[in-house]
């Protein structure tokens, strides 16, 4: 294991009420994929193809978290988070995603919720992180409406079986990449590769959204938010060719999921157009009232315009781009990267909140950091723990900039299953053997620790 000297944990200091978190998914860590009345899920489906995952891995196992969720809890606890925000799977509660319902899941999450009470952790599920039911994605999965209704009546059970001890709750994560790897691209589950035609995926998973908070609210269930993952657009030059580019990349995976919750339109009339159903109606649903809004940040992004005809099709960290997209993203120089290639620009998560809060004004409710973390591999803790100070110094100044931000989540608690690259990124603050499944606390999990007992001395 890595050992590295841990620097000072001296943060600036955030409001006495802030919340503390780290961040994990259901198809990343619990594994048991066949066990208890689970069904099967996309990703299982799409892992199970040849040539999908990189390493040739598959989640059956991942963690094991779902056997040991209480050796994950201490784990938190010694951390001293206040906060655990993890998924719920839907496939594990409904096995084919609408009908009956799997008792034996339910109970799982019962379990979990009470350890995580009765060690001080307040839990925050997420209702949706990927794990469509394999048997709706059979079915049309999110290109049809169906599944946002069904999502509804999956949220409605959840709810019934939790609400008492959840007080915080989140519908979806991450739409943009669903819609974008999994159906635009074909990287990610279910591995279509529709282009733009994915666009009904984005605002079925956005209705999804909206009748799951009006569900979660008929049963009394209050502080509901959403993580959207979001980033600065820069363009590659400031020439008209590479600023419509940058605009129109922005538009897609910005403001496309933003404003039809916060502002109850689309950004774009023409794209309203290609987009199913009585969208005026949707919109609505899909704008009912948040009391939070959680934003995934990661990387800012600089685009151009596409490349020459005849060029080939572009990469981009990892991802081969067709070469019929109106843009071309390009590599940040100049920055530290991650082993996944991403840039560390710390600052650029300031921009990101103030534009957020310079856009959308009083109709962008307080703002909490649902994911922040980076991949490194073997020796690179040290660098982790740049990362997160950087980025927790670059959160506050926007909070002293006029952004109310209530929280922040470190994603992620344990080394994972990082989907279509399987078991060759990690995140975590916590190494897994995954061989023994040992868990072992890095350096940047003690450097944590140690900054959030100074902020509780405050």
């Amino acid at each position: 294991m890595t050992t590295v000297p841990d620097p000072s944990p001296s943060l600036p200091r955030f409001p006495r009420d802030f919340v503390w978190g780290v961040s994990t998914s259901a198809a990343q860590i619990e594994g048991a994929v066949a066990e208890d009345g689970r069904g099967e899920s996309a990703w299982d489906a799409f892992a199970a193809e040849p040539g999908r995952i990189k390493d040739g891995s598959d989640p059956r196992v991942a963690t094991d978290h779902y056997h040991r969720y209480r050796e994950d809890v201490a784990l938190m606890r010694g951390l001293g988070v206040g906060a655990y925000r993890f998924s719920v799977a839907w496939p594990r509660v409904m096995p084919d995603g609408s009908g009956a319902v799997n008792t034996a899941g339910l109970d799982f999450y019962d379990r979990l919720v009470d350890e995580l009470l009765a060690a001080g952790i307040a839990p925050v599920p997420t209702l949706f992180h990927w794990d469509t039911p394999q048997a709706l994605e059979e079915a049309g999965g999110w290109l049809v409406r169906e599944t946002a209704e069904r999502f509804a009546a999956y949220a409605e059970v959840v709810a019934g079986r939790l609400g008492d001890r959840v007080a915080r709750w989140i519908t979806l994560n991450e739409p943009a990449e669903l819609t974008l790897l999994g159906y635009g691209l074909g990287q990610h589950a279910p591995g279509r590769q529709l282009l733009f035609e994915a666009l009904p995926a984005a605002h079925h998973q956005l209705l999804g959204h909206g009748l799951a908070v009006q569900a979660l609210r008929a049963r009394g269930a209050g502080n509901i938010g959403i993580a959207h993952s979001h980033g600065p657009t820069w363009p590659a030059s400031p020439t008209e060719a590479d600023t419509a580019a940058a605009d129109l990349y922005d538009l897609l995976l910005n403001r496309l999921f933003a404003e039809p919750v916060l502002l109850g339109r689309y950004p774009d009339e023409e794209l309203a157009g290609l987009l199913p159903g009585p969208v005026a109606e949707d919109l609505r649903i899909i704008s009912e009232p948040l009391d939070w809004y959680g934003i995934n940040y990661y990387q800012p992004t600089l685009v151009g315009a596409p490349a020459a005809e005849g060029s080939g099709p572009a990469a981009f960290g990892g991802i081969q781009l067709p070469p019929e997209l109106p843009f071309a993203p390009r590599e940040i120089e100049g920055y530290p990267r991650t082993d996944f290639g991403w840039p560390v620009v710390p600052e650029a998560l300031t921009e990101l909140l103030v534009s957020f809060r310079e856009r959308y004004g009083d109709r962008l409710p307080p703002v909490v950091i649902t994911e922040n973390g980076c991949a490194y591999e073997g020796t690179g803790d040290a660098e982790r723990i740049t990362f997160l100070d950087g980025h927790l110094r670059a959160l506050h100044a926007a909070m002293e900039a006029g952004v109310e931000v209530h929280g922040y989540f470190v994603w992620s608690l344990l080394d994972n299953f990082e989907w279509a690259e399987g078991y060759a990124r990690r995140f975590g603050l916590v190494h897994v053997d995954y061989a023994t499944l040992e868990r072992t606390p890095k350096a940047s999990y003690r450097w944590l620790r140690d900054a959030l007992r100074e902020q509780a001395r405050g």
